[in-house]
């Protein structure tokens, strides 16, 4: 560290301040240079715009959006004629020999009963077959062809005046089980779903069957359950031609901060960093809403001597698309004393689409830098690289696909004293979530008259102040963390922060209130999950419960104004970006009652005013009289851990409905309502005395109260000592905890003893539950190993094997704010 603070210590420029920040506060040990992530955040604001690189080096791949599809940042130095690609590699690019319907709508032939023997045939008379548009779907908002029927037979002919040079590559979304046939040969088969268009590249023999003239490519699907969809053409993959007269830049270091990501890069004789930050600043929602980052460069010649240097850096419009295929406009223009280029779709279909795996693909993409003597200009993607090679020309406006917004930063002559210059990235998604079939705009839209010029305007002009507060937020957030857990607890929480906030997008509903709404990410792409808000609590209890508070209020109005009728809590309120009412199949009553009883009440302990229980007294009442007669000994049902599927006699969920309970009892008190107070706080009392009764399997306790041969991690449990409810005498603790640390494998403590899979962020609560500090680092060190040595490389996965370190599902989910639990248990008992 001494060495990078040497060479940091000594320049005399504004940017000198940017990485002073990773030396951070002197209470705590400094940290190294080289960190390691699955994935690395660079641009980070909200589910739909979120850029991360998922190689160890920068320059290793292309950038993508946390869903893995490109979304390409592109940076290359020049030091006295020498170019270094410092940033991003050039996104694949592709030509399309037979295009599928996002492309352009085709129509083919198609049955949806068995067809004869032979039907994959080019010769296949077909003449009886339907006729339809694709692609296949039982969504009924498709373009094509409704599919609501198991299976689905399709034939569609087309003809070729020339083969392709290339390898042939089959573009194919199937949803579920597939086979493909040309001319009669199949080419490709495979069981499941892969959840969106993705090229298989196809053998020597099977690209074969591809002629001059008439062609037949035929389809057979099988809907196994679930969505249905079916879509498929042919590619083949454009050579780069990117000038081989670029190096590539030695990557000297990376530092991951809660707001930053800091590289270090050696091109020549001059050394370069690069910072990315998103200055989402948990305690300033003003500044947390701002939809803009920034990527900033410091230069300084390593030899004593003077260098001419300028930077290239592109970004892409596929930013602003969900698929590569989409048409956009951008344009280049100066306002407000700054020069920016806006990008987007031609078609902005705003809040046309929900689920999952979808890019946004309406609102426009920002590229804003100061004057600089900048030069800013459009190309496609293919072109950029070459077009800085050369002399770019200019351009005002450009239509088409796969576009690149290019940014040119003279830095002049630089020495040893060196140079910053930087830029910012922005997004304005117009409104951002429909909520019960209002759209809402995004929050900083709510200051009156607000532009979008006019934020990036703003941004570029407090960029030191807004630089200094994200210095001073990274230090707390490790300082906090270190001090509640060390070295590799505060490094897993630092990774959770940008990844959690990210997750979420915040408006301001039709009545005022803040809305701070999640996206199930990689999980079923539901809005606002109350068993997604439940693990992600403790980062926002810790440092902002008002934004807690924007997690709940939405599902507290859907209740409270008689459009949720149950009485239990909802799952969700729609599927993101749509928050119209759950859209999930079935209920949790157990689950989602008592993760918002105990959501309410450590709301209303950490910011000591109960004001927030009493404005929503009747349905907290009404959920937890629900807890009071179902919770004890849940019937067979889904609990959070939904993908382990139904459980009756769940211990652990019991635990949750108790906790809640007690929960319920000291709100009373609260509130000064001591009847109430004492009749729930003696309930649950009662209640966890038979539940240690019950569950109790001699060295451990249960899974489920009816076998004394299972076990599983009580993670509901650490609430009753964050909330000083003081259900649970220490002896129970103390005898989970000694039997979790051997069933602990290389990567972690599994969930329990059905599979060796486990959540990380429940065994972060369970950690917690120790007051043990070797016994919590223990239980920590895998989950740090875990981070550390996954072969899957995307943003955190919470779903992972405890056997093998990788991910078994869900990725840049929320939920990683849980990690933060030891930090608020240490807060609300006083440790800190």
């Amino acid at each position: 560290m001494k060495k990078f603070f040497n060479f940091i210590s000594g320049w005399g420029n504004p940017g000198r301040a940017l990485l002073c920040g990773i030396l951070v506060s002197s209470t705590v040990p400094a940290l190294a240079q080289q960190d390691h992530a699955p994935a690395y955040p660079l641009i980070t604001h909200n589910p739909y715009f979120s850029i991360w690189s998922t190689t160890d080096k920068l320059n290793e791949s292309t950038t993508t959006h946390w869903t893995g599809k490109s979304q390409s940042l592109l940076g290359v130095l020049k030091v006295d004629g020498e170019y270094y690609r410092f940033m991003g590699q050039a996104a694949p690019h592709y030509k399309t020999v037979l295009p599928a319907a996002d492309e352009s709508a085709y129509a083919c032939k198609y049955s949806f009963t068995a067809p004869t023997a032979g039907w994959e045939k080019q010769t296949y008379a077909d003449q009886d077959w339907k006729t339809g548009k694709a692609p296949f779907s039982d969504n009924e908002n498709t373009t094509g062809t409704r599919w609501t029927s198991r299976e689905v037979w399709v034939r569609r002919a087309f003809t070729l005046s020339e083969l392709p040079k290339s390898p042939l590559l089959l573009r194919l979304f199937h949803d579920d089980d597939v086979e493909v046939y040309l001319n009669g040969k199949q080419i490709y088969a495979s069981g499941g779903a892969n959840g969106d268009l993705q090229m298989f590249e196809l053998s020597a023999a099977a690209a074969s069957a591809l002629k001059i003239g008439e062609n037949v490519l035929a389809l057979h699907c099988t809907n196994t359950g679930g969505l249905a969809s079916l879509d498929a053409g042919l590619s083949v993959k454009v050579e780069d031609k990117t000038n081989e007269a670029i190096k590539l830049a030695t990557q000297t270091a990376v530092k991951v901060n809660a707001t930053q990501t800091i590289y270090s890069f050696k091109c020549g004789a001059v050394n370069l960093n690069v910072t990315f930050t998103s200055p989402l600043l948990i305690t300033d929602i003003k500044t947390l809403a701002n939809p803009v980052s920034y990527i900033s460069y410091e230069v300084k010649a390593n030899d004593n001597k003077t260098h001419a240097v300028d930077i290239y850096q592109g970004v892409s419009t596929d930013a602003a698309a969900n698929t590569p295929a989409q048409e956009v406009k951008a344009e280049t223009y100066t306002a407000g004393g700054i020069k920016i280029m806006k990008a987007g779709t031609t078609e902005q279909p705003i809040l046309k689409k929900r689920g999952d795996d979808l890019r946004i693909d309406w609102g426009y993409l920002y590229v804003a830098s100061p004057t600089y003597n900048a030069r800013q200009y459009i190309t496609t993607e293919e072109e950029a690289i070459n077009s800085y090679l050369s002399t770019p020309g200019t351009n005002a406006t450009v239509v088409g696909k796969q576009l690149m917004l290019n940014t040119l930063l003279p830095f002049g002559r630089v020495g040893k004293n060196g140079a910053e210059k930087h830029i910012a990235v922005g997004y304005d998604d117009i409104y951002s979530v429909q909520y019960f079939k209002t759209d809402l705009r995004p929050w900083w839209r709510n200051t009156k008259g607000a532009t979008m010029d006019g934020v990036l305007a703003a941004s570029l002009k407090n960029y030191l102040t807004v630089m200094a507060a994200c210095r001073n937020t990274d230090a707390k957030i490790y300082s906090d963390a270190y001090k509640a857990g060390g070295e590799k607890y505060a490094k897993l929480c630092v990774l959770a922060y940008r990844q959690s906030i990210a997750a979420h997008q915040l408006v301001k509903s039709q009545e005022g209130e803040l809305l701070f709404l999640s996206k199930e990410n990689f999980s079923n792409g539901s809005i606002n999950t109350v068993d997604v808000t439940y693990p992600s609590a403790p980062l926002y209890l810790l440092y902002n419960p008002d934004l807690l508070k924007g997690m709940l209020n939405g599902i507290f109005y859907y209740s409270e104004s008689g459009k949720w009728a149950k009485p239990f809590a909802a799952h969700d309120l729609g599927t993101y970006p749509l928050a119209n009412g759950q859209t999930y199949g079935e209920d949790m009553p157990v689950e989602e009652s008592g993760n918002l009883v105990i959501l309410t009440g450590a709301i209303v302990m950490a910011q000591k005013d109960p004001a927030y229980a009493k404005k929503h007294w009747k349905t907290l009442t009404t959920w937890t009289n629900y807890l009071a007669e179902a919770g004890f000994d849940p019937g067979n049902q889904l609990c959070t851990d939904d993908f382990a599927g139904h459980l009756a006699h769940n211990a652990n969920l019991s635990i949750k409905a108790i906790v809640a309970i007690g929960a319920y009892g000291k709100m009373a008190e609260m509130l000064g309502d001591t009847k109430t107070a004492v009749k729930y706080s003696a309930l649950a009392k009662d209640l966890a005395a038979k539940w240690i009764g019950k569950d109790d399997a001699g060295d451990h306790y249960a899974l489920v109260f009816d076998n004394k041969n299972t076990w599983s991690q009580k993670y509901n449990m650490v609430w009753d000592k964050v909330l000083g409810l003081n259900l649970f005498p220490q002896y129970v603790y103390d005898k989970e905890i000694k039997y979790y640390l051997g069933k602990q494998e290389k990567y972690g403590l599994p969930l329990d003893s059905r599979k060796t899979y486990t959540k990380s962020d429940w065994i972060l609560w369970t950690a917690t539950m120790t007051d043990n500090r070797k016994d919590f680092d223990a239980l920590v060190k895998p989950i740090y190993k875990y981070a550390q040595e996954t072969s899957t490389r995307v943003p955190l996965s919470d779903w992972h094997e405890t056997t093998t370190g990788k991910m078994v599902g869900f990725q840049a989910r929320s939920v990683v704010g849980g990690y933060f639990m030891k930090a608020l248990k240490d807060k609300m008992t006083g440790k800190k």
